[in-house]
């Protein structure tokens, strides 16, 4: 089972056509079906920010410890960008969350696992203002839902599988994506320390949380305390990474500065430069002058 949010590759399951959300398909998955949890056997699954959200919170652990123990880096485009898939067996694409009986985390199962086998498109047009969604049926081999007689709309299914509350949730990050891949390489490719950021808000929480309790954030950013304390909530926290992101990534703010912070935060990226610089210099007489005493002008 795959997901794919950018564009189907060119050998894919995908059904090319594009669908609405009144169109009809024909589908249904149920325990008495031959082939009942053969897609968590061949699972490919792209994380989005909120589907590692509800599933920390449904294993009671950390963002930082779901990202170790069940999921692995890749890099979503030519740039890097990262991104991370579910972790499978080493023996097979078995998903580590399935079980004999099924999925252990069926009712916080990952966006992509709740469309198929629909496929959700986001994608914006050169001349469009804003980004367009569609949708396409994903038709693999092993799958015998389509067989089945039920028919209903993308929009039903959509609804019936609970996909809208993780749209909301993930709309803004899968726009941040299109914004960074429609920018193409004229703005050259992003610093490594870039996609640390963009990772850290994206996908580690937890982290990210600890983050705005340091001293240096809460000098450069003017938030209420009512705003930091919003923070304890992972979904507001979330929602919030999106804004910072977009400030941070690509210039649209919409965080209030602290009066002066800009200034100092360039004043102290100076100093860090001319100290880098000066250890520079004094390496380098060192070794061109071993037995010189450092401490020497």
């Amino acid at each position: 089972m795959s997901q794919d949010n950018a564009q189907p590759p060119v050998q894919s399951p995908v059904v090319p056509n594009l669908l609405g959300l009144d169109d009809i398909i024909q589908f249904d998955c149920h325990q008495g079906i031959s082939c009942f949890n053969a897609c968590c056997k061949q699972a490919d699954i792209t994380l989005a920010p909120y589907d590692i959200l509800r599933l920390k919170h449904r294993l009671g652990m950390t963002s930082t410890e779901f990202l170790k123990q069940y999921t692995v880096p890749f890099e979503m485009d030519a740039s890097g960008m990262p991104g991370v898939k579910l972790r499978t067996n080493d023996e097979e694409p078995v998903c580590l969350l399935m079980t004999d009986e099924g999925c252990s985390v069926y009712d916080d199962r990952p966006s992509a696992c709740r469309y198929y086998p629909v496929g959700l498109m986001t994608m914006r047009p050169s001349d469009a203002p804003r980004e367009e969604h569609h949708y396409c049926l994903v038709e693999e081999p092993h799958c015998k839902g389509h067989q089945e007689a039920r028919k209903l709309s993308v929009a039903e299914y959509r609804k019936e599988q609970g996909v809208e509350t993780y749209d909301d949730m993930n709309r803004e990050w899968y726009q941040i994506i299109l914004k960074r891949r429609s920018a193409g390489p004229a703005v050259g490719k992003p610093s490594p320390t870039s996609f640390q950021f963009f990772f850290l808000c994206s996908y580690d929480v937890d982290r990210f949380r600890e983050f705005t309790h340091t001293e240096s954030f809460r000098n450069t950013y003017a938030l209420s305390n009512d705003e930091f304390s919003g923070f304890s909530d992972d979904a507001t926290l979330l929602k919030f990474g999106y804004r910072l992101m977009m400030q941070v990534l690509f210039g649209e703010a919409s965080i209030p500065l602290r009066e002066g912070a800009l200034e100092e935060r360039i004043e102290k990226r100076r100093e860090i430069y001319q100290a880098r610089r000066k250890l520079e210099m004094e390496l380098h007489r060192q070794k061109q002058d071993p037995y010189q005493n450092p401490g020497e002008d």
